[in-house]
């Protein structure tokens, strides 16, 4: 799954005040708009980055040097700034999100939460359920109430697939709001996520001082840090093959186990649940449970890593040590290293396997099995 990023800076941003477009004016030390590409360039799972400006704005100097992204000029609205933006990530990869640079607040969590979300579904978005109450007014004065009942505050970044969201453009007859609208109309689901409320949007000159101090609280807040520890072991019995990590092996033996055996992704996916502490795989997927009887074990470590990431965590690493005399693993690390991070949505530089013996002692050593050990970093910014 390759995922880039439409970063749409094409507005004048005039209510905001202060004389330059509200992307361009300082914020907490840097530019509204250099806070939100920081956002995106240091996320792992972002593949590449369009930014769409005004063209006035092709040549100022108010952008990093090195920003990270290809620059195109937008259009006279939103919706063709956009469109601009998604002709240029075209062919580059198959999922895109799409951010207004006025939201410079956006966290790495709400990012994960929209890519999660994109495996399963052409569209997500983030919102913020409504909780206050709703009322029609006229002349200053009330007239009517609104059900607040499956009402919500959208947000950005809004994921599609790339082609859909690339031909849903292409048929749309006039501006829109946003992107979701723009999906719906092609006959588009769109899959809503936790929002963040700190993902403000700045409209007018009293939200640089909310942004502001929203920055401030946040670099006063520590990091959240999990590390989880996994361990499993599997006996050899008949076969002609073992899988591990994901990776078949052709192999005089095979791993006996309720699913596929796969010692690797077992440890790796109770990892995981040890740093969420949610337990382990059995508390999740018992194996008394026959609908779990030969499954490929990608699917545990597929639920523990969307769990994590629907509690607003990011992987930063994976190492996993396979324990046995055989087969040899050296020779599959490097395919075990890319499907786990595939499965887990993690930069495969992100993921270390690697094998020891135990020096032909214990049941490893006399060939009876084999055993793997994982550590988990999860990381909340």
């Amino acid at each position: 799954m390759s995922v880039g990023a439409v970063i749409v800076a094409a507005g004048r941003g005039t209510r905001a005040g202060g004389g330059l477009p509200k992307q361009w004016r300082p914020l907490a030390g840097a530019t509204v708009a250099s806070h939100t590409l920081a956002a995106f360039t240091s996320h792992p799972l972002i593949d590449s980055i369009v930014i769409v400006v005004h063209p006035d704005d092709i040549a100022t100097d108010l952008w990093p040097a090195d920003t990270g992204g290809a620059i195109v000029a937008g259009g006279e609205t939103r919706t063709a700034s956009v469109r601009a933006g998604l002709a240029a990530l075209a062919g580059r990869v198959d999922h895109v999100l799409i951010h207004d640079v006025a939201r410079p607040l956006i966290s790495h969590a709400v990012i994960d939460r929209v890519i999660a979300a994109l495996k399963s579904s052409d569209a997500a978005a983030p919102a913020i359920a409504v909780t206050d109450a709703l009322w029609h007014g006229k002349d200053n004065t009330v007239v009517g109430t609104q059900d607040r009942t499956g009402v919500y505050r959208a947000q950005t970044p809004q994921g599609f697939d790339l082609a859909k969201i690339i031909a849903a453009h292409e048929t749309a007859n006039a501006d829109a709001a946003d992107d979701v609208e723009i999906a719906r109309l092609a006959g588009i689901t769109v899959t809503i996520v936790e929002g963040d409320p700190a993902n403000v949007k700045i409209t007018g000159p009293e939200d640089f001082n909310r942004a502001e101090r929203l920055l401030q609280e946040r670099s006063e807040t520590p990091m959240d840090i999990r590390v989880g520890n996994g361990f499993d072991v599997h006996r050899f019995g008949s076969g002609d093959h073992v899988i591990l990590c994901g990776v078949t092996i052709p192999h005089s033996r095979g791993l006996q186990g309720h699913s596929d055996a796969d010692v690797g992704l077992h440890t790796i996916t109770d990892a995981i649940y040890g740093a969420l502490s949610e337990g382990d795989i059995g508390r999740h997927f018992p194996p008394t449970d026959p609908q779990w009887k030969g499954a490929a074990s990608g699917t545990f470590l597929t639920h523990a890593a969307d769990l994590a990431a629907s509690r607003g965590f990011r992987i930063s690493n994976i190492d996993c040590t396979l324990i046995c005399e055989f087969p040899k693993i050296a020779p599959h690390a490097a395919d075990m290293q890319k499907e786990v991070a595939r499965i887990t949505n993690t930069e495969p530089s992100r993921i270390s396997v690697k094998a020891t013996t135990s020096e032909k002692l214990g049941f490893p050593g006399r060939g009876e099995g084999i055993a793997c050990m994982a550590t988990v970093t999860l990381i909340a910014p």
